[in-house]
């Protein structure tokens, strides 16, 4: 009897998402009574609109957790998503806005969503010779929605992004480059300034790149001439 209870408890709820049914859902199982779906979902909006993100995932997971197959349950996941960012937990916030991507593939917010994704990378992004996982992940986050969603505002928001996410790998590159020109590691230096040429040619290292390639082949060629000479001289 309890089990068949549960099940068209279920099925009303799938069907309806009606509040009173799932407050006799959650009456069933033992779960508290936090307020209905709408007051929650009002509470958590007026939290964050107040700056109160704490607040505002708290009231979001309960109304997650007591009301899941309520139409406010997409809502709370976006929001406890955004509150994570406003609060600059990035990896959290990454893994709710994945997690919602996943989930509703096909929700109108997926182009803002993959943005936020972007933007949890991008504001993380350090000084060029520092680690650029951030600026990479940004720089693919970004084009990702640029491709998937061309028209959308958002990808108009990205695309101005995108810049500076190459920008910092350009410097990055330019930067272990000269390492490698200073350290005499020539073939490996000029793979790294081939790179910037290639991958980014607009973003202010391009003429730099082009004087130490040429540094580069000439000091390859040079070493290449006097390995030849030795070659001579040992076999004389």
């Amino acid at each position: 009897m309890r089990f068949t209870l549960i099940i068209s408890l279920a099925v009303l709820l799938l069907a309806s998402g009606c509040s009173s049914v799932e407050k006799q859902f959650n009456k069933l199982f033992g779960i508290e009574d936090g307020g209905s779906a709408q007051e929650l979902a009002w509470d958590g909006m007026d939290a964050y609109d107040r700056g109160r993100y704490d607040k505002a995932i708290e009231k979001f997971q309960k109304l997650k957790d007591y009301y899941p197959f309520s139409k406010y349950a997409i809502l709370a996941e976006l929001k406890i998503a955004d509150a994570h960012y406003q609060r600059e937990e990035y990896g959290e916030a990454i893994y709710a806005y994945e997690n919602f991507e996943q989930l509703h593939p096909r929700n109108e917010a997926i182009p803002y969503v993959i943005y936020q994704i972007g933007r949890c990378y991008y504001d993380q992004i350090d000084t060029p010779d520092r680690d650029q996982t951030s600026a990479q992940k940004a720089l693919e986050s970004f084009q990702r929605l640029m491709e998937q969603f061309p028209d959308d505002p958002y990808a108009v928001r990205a695309s101005e992004h995108i810049d500076t996410c190459q920008k910092s790998l350009a410097g990055h590159a330019y930067g272990v480059g000269e390492f490698y020109y200073r350290t005499k590691h020539y073939k490996a230096a000029l793979n790294r300034f081939m790179s910037i040429i290639s991958d980014y040619p607009d973003v202010g290292y391009h003429q730099k790149a082009l004087e130490y390639i040429a540094r580069c082949e000439a000091s390859i060629a040079e070493k290449s001439e006097e390995s030849d000479e030795e070659d001579k001289k040992s076999q004389e």
